[in-house]
């Protein structure tokens, strides 16, 4: 498939592309079986995510579904209603995938009344709207008032975060009342305490507070019956037992919603570690509830890419030497790393919040003490790395925005092999390291909570990147890949990013934070020693790193100082240094990004379309093969997914 076209369209802010899985057609029929039918609880699960973004994004996405249908190609305003459409489509809702704010529409009121026009009242009556003027108040309401549920998971640390958030997790609460709802409920002497309200709604009734559980016979129960009676399936084919065990403790969870078989199930994932095909699915992370309690479903089905995986298991066969030699404080390092593993994947189905937009690495699971106890779970990616690669080799990103020639080069030489090296460091020992003092609670960070995280996985990749030890372990031929990944890091961090930031507004997103937080600080720290410098250059700003080894020490300071607060629960410390190095941004500099970055006409984000997997069945009804698919555009898959996967909406 040499010619496999990784790029498919681009549209607004976006950018669709596909992966390819190598060696699908390879695999026996009892895999191809095993895969099929993860794949299909992975896609049984997206009304979830929809209503978890949004109330009303599965009522928005019907009615998208239905004026598409009436309106004429030939109208002059079809294309900006296609691209809004598509839009909110990418975002699983109304809400921007990354900035979290409104999806604005480019079409106008009034040609959104002639379109609604053109449906016959029984059609207006199945979206649950009496007339056409009802249907048009309440679009207009969620499409153009900016006001109303503008932001779906706010950050300002100004506002109240609950009343202020459009998500779905919480129902006439304020920010107040939820913190101490789950103080309450947190047991300070509990060693393996379970995560409360990952897998709940939390509402308010006549001055009650109760939770609305998600699982089978309550919140969400059509789909999660359907995801259970395709994980039962798989469970029948599994490549071992243990496979089995896995699944049916995950359907135990799903069919009671009790977090304690939850936590047994993630303790049993954990050991699951020779099947070739594995699974992620479930209510996994939060950070989509600024309070970083409730969990976004989502779902990853893959197959382990054997020959990376040997090379990325040196990372992980040598957690303990990385731990022992981390520059945090002795206190904060972990005396018996226990269970850490890596595996390079090729992604097979996502699902979720997996899907579009998908991460380049995990680490599972979530739970502090679980980590601590029985260790960690880390993949990367390496389709999904591939076709981010492919697809950028023309962009004109890397020429735009370093500095020189030398730079570069270093990129296209060393880009990709550095990137995915801190990857696999920050999934794998970064998220996998460093302990908490005993007494503090997992949640003491509360909003801040996550960046930190981020903040600190990320530097321990970046300290050890440059450390001899990659030389000793053959995970590098040459120290200038610390070099290609530490300009990209500050690159991105400082510019690049910035793209993808309305200019005046703050930077929202947590790994957008996250990387202007480290950058940064090190950018200011090294500033007497001109560690980084700012550069001019025919009128356009660069930063340019003139002390490498200077700036791996800066980088193993700040990484002592985030697990410091991170291990005693520091919420004073974590604001401070979130909210002066993440959240503001440079608008000068800002500006200028934007303005260089609109002359290369190249998308800021990027989202995938599925391979289609089609059942072959023999005269009997039985699974007799699976064909891999890769023609699907993208709204021809995610209507098919509207059509085939709508379990949730009442309409």
């Amino acid at each position: 498939m040499n010619n496999f076209q990784y790029q498919v369209e681009q549209f607004a802010d976006l950018r669709i592309l596909r992966y390819q899985i190598p060696n699908f057609s390879e695999l026996p029929l009892q895999k191809k079986q095993y895969i099929y039918y993860l794949s299909e609880a992975a896609l049984s699960g997206r009304d979830i995510i929809w209503d978890q973004n949004n109330a009303k994004n599965l009522w928005l996405r019907s009615c998208l579904d239905s004026l598409y249908g009436v309106i004429n190609s030939n109208d002059k305003g079809f294309e900006k209603f296609e691209t809004y459409y598509k839009r909110v489509l990418f975002s699983n809702g109304f809400h921007h995938h990354y900035s979290t704010e409104k999806i604005k529409p480019d079409f106008t009121e009034a040609q959104l009344k002639g379109w609604i026009q053109a449906l016959t009242i029984d059609e207006i009556r199945q979206l649950g709207e009496k007339s056409g003027e009802g249907l048009l108040g309440a679009l207009i309401e969620l499409m153009f008032d900016n006001l109303y549920m503008a932001k779906r998971v706010c950050q300002d640390e100004d506002k109240d975060l609950i009343v202020h958030s459009a998500n779905n997790f919480y129902k006439e609460l304020t920010q107040q009342e939820v913190e101490d709802f789950y103080k309450n409920k947190q047991d300070e002497s509990d060693l393996q305490p379970v995560s409360h309200g990952l897998n709940s709604r939390l509402t308010k009734n006549n001055e009650q507070i109760e939770e609305e559980v998600w699982h089978v016979g309550g919140k969400y129960s059509k789909a999660i019956q359907k995801i259970v009676y395709w994980l039962r399936k798989a469970a029948e084919v599994c490549e071992n037992k243990q496979q089995e065990q896995v699944i049916n403790l995950l359907c135990d969870y799903y069919e009671t919603g009790d977090l304690k078989t939850f936590d047994t199930y993630s303790i049993e994932w954990l050991k699951e570690q020779e099947g070739e095909i594995d699974f992620i699915n479930g209510f996994i992370e939060v950070y989509g509830d600024p309070l970083g309690f409730k969990a976004t479903w989502e779902s990853l089905v893959n197959v382990t890419d054997q020959k990376e995986t040997q090379k990325a298991a040196i990372i992980s066969d040598n957690a303990q030497w990385f731990e022992d030699h981390s520059p945090v404080m002795v206190e904060h390092r972990r005396k018996e790393v226990k269970g850490v593993s890596m595996k390079v994947i090729n992604a097979i189905m996502l699902g979720g919040d997996c899907y579009p937009a998908s991460p380049l690495g995990i680490n599972l699971p979530n739970a502090e003490w679980i980590r601590e106890q029985h260790g960690s779970k880390s993949v990367s990616l390496q389709n999904i790395s591939h076709a981010y690669e492919m697809a950028s080799l023309s962009s004109g990103v890397i020429e735009e925005f370093a500095f020189d020639e030398t730079e570069i080069a270093l990129h296209k030489k060393y880009g990709a092999i550095a990137d995915n090296l801190h990857t696999h460091l920050h999934e794998c020992v970064g998220h996998g390291s460093g302990m908490l003092e005993v007494g503090v609670r997992t949640d003491a960070l509360k909003a801040y909570g996550s960046v930190i995280e981020e903040a600190r996985a990320d530097l321990f990749g970046l300290y050890f990147m440059a450390d001899e030890k990659m030389l000793e372990l053959k995970l590098v031929s040459h120290m200038d890949v610390l070099k290609a990944q530490y300009n990209a890091y500050i690159r991105n961090g400082l510019m690049v990013q910035l793209a993808r930031v309305n200019v005046g507004a703050n930077i929202e997103q947590t790994h957008m934070r996250n990387r202007q937080l480290v950058a940064c600080w090190v950018l200011e720290k090294g500033q007497e020693n001109k560690v980084i410098e700012r550069m001019n250059k025919a009128g356009k700003s660069y930063f340019v790193i003139n002390d490498y080894a200077q700036l791996r020490n800066l980088f193993g300071q700040l990484l002592k100082e985030v697990q410091r607060i991170k291990s005693q629960g520091d919420y004073a410390a974590a604001k401070a240094l979130v909210e002066h190095y993440g959240v503001k941004v440079d608008q000068a500099i800002h500006q200028e990004v934007k303005e260089r970055y609109s002359q290369l006409n190249v998308a800021p984000y990027s989202g995938f379309i599925n391979p289609k997997l089609s059942p072959i069945m023999d005269a009997d009804g039985k699974l007799v093969d699976v064909e891999l698919g890769y023609n699907e555009s993208f709204l021809d898959q995610m209507q098919r997914y509207n059509r085939d996967y709508s379990f949730e909406s009442n309409l």
